[in-house]
């Protein structure tokens, strides 16, 4: 099995030789590349960390997640870690359903989702040479007291 998270580039015709269906009528590719900017800063690179067993399963999860509440035949993510230059491509979604429309619900969904529970950190170098973690999206229940 190919990993999902993992320093190597990420393969995109691994990815839609994965996905292939000749019952797919659609194919929603989402992408995230590394921009030059964030929050008034002029990002040089942004180095990407996860707990790889614990990433492994939540971008599984994600999978399966997205397979369970859409209409469609496959959902595949990839995400990259360590030192990713402005362009490079950190984080891939592809589905494949029979029609558009459930497929790009998914892959919504599995962007958003995997954002919000993933494993994943980064670390933003800007060009002044500071560097900065950036902050995480709230999981589900977070802050709330446990009794």
């Amino acid at each position: 099995m190919t990993e999902r998270v993992d320093a190597a580039a990420i393969d995109l015709d691994q990815l839609f030789d994965d996905t292939a269906s000749a019952d797919a009528g659609a194919v929603v590719v989402f992408g995230g590349t590394v921009r030059r900017h964030h929050a008034g800063q002029s990002v040089t690179d942004i180095e990407y960390s996860a707990y790889a067993p614990l990433a492994e399963r939540a971008l599984a999860t994600v999978e399966s997640e997205a397979l369970s509440r859409f209409d469609i035949i496959s959902c595949a993510i990839r995400h990259r870690t360590g030192r990713l230059a402005v362009g490079e491509l950190s984080v891939v979604v592809v589905v494949r359903a029979a029609h558009r429309a459930e497929a790009f619900d998914a892959a919504r969904f599995a962007i958003d989702r995997l954002k919000a529970t993933a494993p994943v950190w980064k670390r933003e170098t800007y060009a002044d040479g500071s560097q900065v973690y950036q902050q995480g999206e709230t999981l589900p229940g977070a802050g709330e007291s446990v009794e």
